[in-house]
């Protein structure tokens, strides 16, 4: 069985902005320059935004005929596979918009596009993918020749999407059926628990991905799948985005995944859910150890677990000589840090601590006033004067009283 730890690591890194994508600009047709033979340069732009209307319809509708019509013969037996992974995929919207149009180099072209799409029920605005396309003049028509993820990858990129929906979340993904079911069912027993401590001003659902595999996982992420694979889950927020922003996907790495107990899948999914209840108090600056910490809490109350079971890293060094209590760095919470675990379990008993000695709804008091504020100084004068405003102490104080608890509960 993977780490407590290893399993709810959500690096800095794994932070992924969604934001909706920006409206089209008003007027009339934009002049490129450098046409191929027999295509009006000033033309080729709208003729290009006009055929990726056309695609992103044909997708939306599962409309055969229309997309064929939009693509070079010889890629299309691969757009009818892949409007068939699709079929499942309850989109509400998708759309295409130009970011970098680049002039036509005989009869091809290459662009850069962000891919909008939006989950009916679950967003409210589209979450944006970066795609880079090919195009090709074929018998004086320009047709798409290629579509490239850059960065992260679409779901249906990977293959199939299957969908199970509940009652305050939907998994979306390439797992097996029962897999989906079961995430679903464990998302739905996390949204109230969630709310519990942090209220009902946030959307109270949860869209869950699940691919098949890590390598899948990685790529959804646009990263190295050897830097994530006793990872569990990551959530992408968007720190201090509004609540009416694309849904919160909650990524989950299906082997990390599969290694926890059914407990540690709760913990895990209120851990992630906790980031998307938090997101719109959450911001750039507020420190990791809060963000991380507040998470941990929130997913392991109720649980009955003891604190030597919950951090059982941090009780080995609590119990050792010389051992001094310290509130972690941002990089101590990023993929591949050693001492990360520690970095995670330090968080959550800072957390812990506010919640038992001063009451959880002062730590949510807490959580929600270091996003209010942006420090204008030092990182150690602004939560002085968060901790002066908040608990009554200056920092230096909450960390001697820090100490003293870890000391109490862990060092015998």
């Amino acid at each position: 069985m993977l780490s407590r730890r290893a399993a709810l690591l959500l690096a800095a890194a794994g932070l992924v902005q969604l934001s909706p994508p920006a409206a089209r600009p008003a007027g009339g047709p934009v002049p490129t320059p450098a046409a191929p033979a027999g295509a009006d340069a000033a033309l080729v732009r709208p003729r290009i935004e006009a055929l990726l209307a056309d695609r992103a319809r044909a997708l939306l509708r599962l409309d055969r005929t229309a997309l064929a019509a939009g693509v070079a013969p010889a890629r299309r037996p691969a757009e009818q596979a892949g409007l068939t992974r699709l079929a499942q995929l309850p989109l509400a919207e998708l759309s295409y918009r130009i970011t970098d149009f680049t002039e036509p180099v005989g009869a091809t072209l290459t662009l850069a596009v962000e891919l909008g799409w939006r989950v009916a029920g679950f967003d409210d605005h589209p979450a944006v993918l970066t795609r880079r396309i090919g195009c090709e003049l074929v018998d004086g028509e320009w047709l798409l020749s290629t579509e490239q993820p850059v960065g992260g990858a679409a779901l249906w990129d990977l293959g199939e999407v299957r969908a199970a929906r509940g009652g305050h979340s939907i998994a979306l993904g390439r797992a097996e059926p029962a897999a989906l079911a079961a995430a679903v069912a464990t998302a739905d027993r996390a949204v109230p628990l969630v709310t519990e401590v942090w209220g009902g001003d946030w959307p109270g659902r949860l869209l869950l991905v699940l691919p098949a595999t890590g390598e899948e996982f990685a790529q959804l992420l646009g990263v190295s799948a050897a830097g994530y694979q006793g990872i569990a889950a990551v959530t992408t927020a968007a720190a201090g985005a509004p609540l009416n922003s694309p849904a919160d996907r909650v990524l989950v790495n299906p082997q990390a995944y599969a290694g926890l107990s059914e407990l540690g899948r709760r913990v895990v999914t209120v851990h992630e859910a906790t980031h998307v209840a938090t997101r719109a108090d959450t911001r750039p600056w507020t420190p990791l150890w809060l963000s991380e910490g507040v998470a941990d809490y929130t997913g392991y109350r109720g649980t009955g677990r003891s604190p030597g079971q919950i951090a059982p890293e941090l009780a080995r060094a609590a119990a050792a000589k010389g051992f001094t209590a310290v509130l972690p760095a941002d990089t101590d919470f990023a993929a591949g840090s050693a001492g990360i675990g520690l970095a995670y379990e330090l968080a959550w008993s800072a957390c812990d601590l506010i919640a038992r000695r001063y009451g959880e709804q002062r730590l949510v008091g807490f959580y929600r006033a270091a996003g209010a504020t942006e420090p204008t100084g030092g990182r150690e004068e602004w939560l002085d004067g968060l901790c002066r405003a908040r608990l009554g102490l200056g920092l230096a104080d909450f960390i001697r009283q820090w100490g003293e608890d870890l000391h109490q509960r862990y060092a015998h």
